[in-house]
């Protein structure tokens, strides 16, 4: 299905061929138009293996399983897989790299609003608010009482960062001016005050926990039951990372025999099923994948990423490249 809005362009520029696997936000695709490529959206009937055939490059979600089957099927002509996200593992970036097709992502422009659904999280947990509007809304709430809906504080508490790169550093800037103390970790020194260089050590000493850290094969359940055990029973679990950093079975068990009092997730192992467990959890804040979500942000990814397509093909190499 061709964009309606590249037709006008295919006369007077030399263009590349574009599939573009989902519908974008207005405006997303911009650096594509403006340059005068032939971008064609995948039809919700398409196989990936075959809409890849013929084209130039590929703007992707994480949705998108982009592997070695499917870079193969782009064959010669593929040049660039542009990622709209800032995770990639849903893409095979070893096959791509030996196939010569540059994978690029779309880091940066998230950052702030991740970070500020974050902090929603580590609020909404910690305070109760989801059991507090569930029992209003249902018309279970008698009126006020002392004793009712008893959070924990989040000013004055201790927040330990799980990775320290842009969004968790984010956070941390939030969590100030909260008057909160942060910890953070992360795999290397980062010479910064309040690094704890053991995530065990991490864990005993915070209040809060919040990850930010990618998925790979070293943090797949990089929070299991024995470190969800070092946390205090007062504690609080957040995560928009990515789902499969928490074991989910175990965070469910945490939350029923009330060995840790509160979790806010907006990601899943498993996406878009959720554990049977978590879903009638106590004290559980969950959403659907919406660190991003917003109409700011989620263009500026799009348009990200058509910029990476826009200067691969025009022998440009971009700063979003992501290597093996």
């Amino acid at each position: 299905m061709r964009h309606p809005a590249a037709a006008s362009l295919r006369e007077t520029v030399d263009m590349g061929r574009v599939l573009v696997t989902r519908s974008l936000p207005p405006g997303s695709l911009d650096p594509l138009l403006s340059a005068g490529h032939d971008i064609v959206v995948r039809g919700s009937g398409d196989e990936l293996r075959e809409a890849v055939r013929d084209v130039d490059a590929v703007v992707c979600l994480l949705t998108d399983r982009i592997d070695r089957a499917v870079i193969a099927a782009g064959g010669d002509r593929l040049r660039v897989i542009a990622n709209v996200a800032v995770g990639y593992d849903n893409v095979d970036v070893a096959a791509a790299t030996e196939a010569g097709v540059i994978v690029c992502n779309t880091p940066g422009v998230l950052d702030e609003t991740t970070a500020d659904l974050a902090f929603l999280l580590i609020l909404a947990a910690s305070r109760l608010a989801h059991e507090a509007e569930s029992d209003l809304r249902s018309g279970r709430w008698s009126g006020w009482g002392i004793n009712e809906y008893l959070g924990q504080d989040v000013h004055g508490r201790v927040l330990g960062v799980v990775g320290w790169g842009r969004i968790g550093r984010a956070v941390a800037r939030r969590a100030r001016g909260f008057d909160m103390t942060v910890l953070h970790h992360a795999r290397t020194p980062t010479g910064e005050p309040g690094f704890v260089a053991s995530l065990d050590d991490l864990l005993e000493q915070v209040d809060i926990v919040t990850l930010h850290v990618p998925l790979t094969a070293s943090t797949h359940h990089l929070i299991d039951a024995p470190r969800l055990a070092l946390l205090r029973n007062d504690g609080v679990l957040v995560n928009t990372s990515r789902g499969p950093v928490v074991d989910e079975a175990a965070l469910a068990d945490a939350l029923h025999t009330g060995r840790l009092f509160a979790a806010g997730l907006d990601v899943y192992e498993d996406e878009p099923t959720i554990h049977p467990r978590l879903l009638d959890a106590p004290r559980t804040v969950l959403l659907p994948h919406v660190g991003s979500a917003t109409v700011q942000t989620r263009t500026a990814m799009g348009r990200l990423a058509a910029q990476s397509v826009v200067d691969v093909l025009s022998g440009v190499m971009p700063a979003t490249r992501v290597l093996p």
